[in-house]
């Protein structure tokens, strides 16, 4: 962060808050014109501290309700069936996030599915296809407490 000043900081908060705010609408936010916050911004995406715009879809109404946090064992850690369990895990949409961790478990999956039928047909049909899963714990989220793509600075 020892590139940025307090204008970049500023963007970068503002395109958080709403990346679909167009630069006329930013420079009149940070009391600029136009040219000057469109070149921060595209120096910003060439630096990498911006690295996508996404959309942020309601998964209630795509029909992703439920999330479940699976927790996942392998049976061997040689790298060529770390490597193989990564490949087959990003090829589950249902799955949105992994990660490798340290502690009773090797990796984290967050899962979202419609319900719990659908939790246990992907389950059944899909997870436990996977070779060198040793076993799993799901955790079931009965409710959502904090939510946020944003990075506080």
């Amino acid at each position: 962060m020892e590139n940025l000043d307090k204008t970049d900081l500023q963007i970068l908060k503002h395109l958080q808050e709403n990346s679909n705010i167009n630069t006329k609408d930013l420079a009149s936010k940070l009391f600029l014109t136009v040219t000057p916050v469109y070149e921060r911004i595209k120096r910003l995406e060439r630096d990498g501290f911006i690295t996508k715009y996404v959309a942020l879809l309601d998964r209630k109404k795509m029909n992703r309700g439920m999330t479940v946090f699976c927790n996942v064992r392998l049976k061997e850690h040689a790298k060529n069936v770390g490597s193989n369990f990564v490949k087959d895990i990003v090829a589950l949409p249902e799955i949105i996030e992994c990660y490798n961790i340290a502690g009773d478990y090797d990796f984290m999956l967050k899962i979202l599915v419609q319900d719990m039928a659908s939790y246990q047909d992907f389950v059944m049909n899909k997870l436990s296809t996977i070779e060198n899963i040793g076993n799993t714990n799901s955790i079931f989220v009965m409710g959502e407490i904090k939510y946020s793509t944003a990075l506080e600075f």
